[in-house]
């Protein structure tokens, strides 16, 4: 039986001695692959479970227990165990086992945590923060733009524990990657640790490149010919996005600091070269937002303006022909007051003078609003 299809007796329990008896049975049970990304087709949060030996994927024997205990006492290679949104009863016995601290294993089963890294004795807890470009025909808004998850690691001399939740964010990639280079492997579960900041803030770099091909669409359809009648919703949607997308990120430079410049004992000095590399393209991804936020203040400022533009041309327009209107309403206020002597009352063309009087100084007017612009 596979060291991850006993694994998944392993999570139905809290102690280590009920962890060998569920073993002992579960060596009944057919082979069952469970390497892909996805939930255990066995129905447990458990993803795959790996032993590695300089680097290179070994074949497991024997339940968990077992195996931890032949690495333990051997001192080379570490068990790399993934996880999918487990719960209390499922976690419990893997925090027994690895002797994981309580308030570490609830963050990884509550999730919804800041970015951040933690050392309990010799084990260091680590969240990230995963994003994803959600795609979309046409942004609007009420458009997701940007969708996040969580990625919980453990990381002690001997094994590392992740813990995964939300839809995307598979480390079954990465798992291969890493295997296909068993000298960065070979350096231990820091290498892991490294691995998969690496690649969550490559998604942050990839997510702001979509990000911002969004915002150039918003910008073009602003600075149009209609561009007052763009829909301002858009830019508040993307703005709202931009401060999910800044939530995952910003938080994220100290922990990634303190990787890079601090000495821990889990983690393999070579691999603090590989953290400050990191660091740096976080450092990019935290300027793109910045800079997007700024941009986008902007665009909303500059759309504001047009509107405001665009009302004063509709106040003039209405101005103009008020005044045009104004003349007749003069002409025929004048004449409809009952005085008996008023000039050309009785005239025989004193109605064509007037209506002629009338329409030369409106014909002149509007000219004279059509030279200024006014309409």
């Amino acid at each position: 039986m596979s060291m991850a299809g006993n694994l998944r007796k392993v999570t139905n329990l809290g102690g280590v001695g009920g962890l060998r008896r569920v073993a002992r049975l579960a060596r009944r049970r057919p082979r069952v692959d469970l390497s892909h990304p996805a939930r255990s087709p066995l129905g447990s949060s458990v993803v795959n479970c790996v032993t590695y030996r300089d680097g290179v994927r070994t074949p497991a024997r024997g339940d968990l227990v077992d195996v931890v205990e032949r690495v333990r006492k051997s001192r080379d290679g570490f068990v790399w165990l993934g996880l999918h949104e487990p719960n209390d009863q499922e976690f419990a016995g893997i925090a027994e086992l690895f002797d994981l601290h309580p308030l570490a294993v609830e963050d990884a089963v509550e999730a919804h945590q800041r970015p951040k890294l933690e050392r309990y004795g010799e084990t260091l807890f680590a969240v990230f923060k995963t994003v994803c470009y959600v795609e979309h025909e046409e942004l609007t808004a009420t458009s997701e733009v940007v969708n996040t998850g969580e990625i919980m690691v453990f990381v002690g001399e001997d094994f590392v524990i992740t813990v995964r939740h939300g839809r995307h964010g598979s480390l079954g990639p990465l798992r291969e990657e890493l295997e296909s280079d068993p000298q960065q492997l070979a350096k231990g579960p820091s290498a892991v640790l490294h691995a998969i900041a690496d690649h969550v803030v490559d998604d942050y770099l990839t997510v702001t490149d979509s990000v911002h091909e969004d915002i150039d669409q918003v910008e073009t359809d602003v600075f149009a010919e209609n561009g007052a009648r763009a829909d301002p919703g858009r830019i508040y949607q993307l703005k709202r996005e931009l401060l999910e997308l800044k939530r995952a990120v910003v938080p994220l430079s100290r922990p990634l600091e303190d990787l890079a410049t601090r000495p821990i004992r889990v983690v393999d000095p070579e691999i603090q070269a590989y953290f400050r590399d990191v660091s740096d393209h976080l450092l990019r991804a935290k300027e793109q937002i910045a800079a997007f936020d700024e941009l986008l203040n902007s665009i909303l400022q500059a759309h504001l303006a047009q509107v405001t533009v665009a009302q004063n041309e509709d106040m003039r327009k209405i101005t103009a022909w008020a005044a045009i209107i104004a003349v007749p309403t003069m002409v025929c206020g004048v004449y409809g007051m009952n005085f008996d002597h008023m000039p050309e009352l009785h005239w025989k063309y004193g109605y064509g003078m007037v209506i002629g009087v009338i329409s030369v100084a409106c014909l002149a007017l509007y000219r004279a609003f059509r030279r200024s612009g006014w309409l």
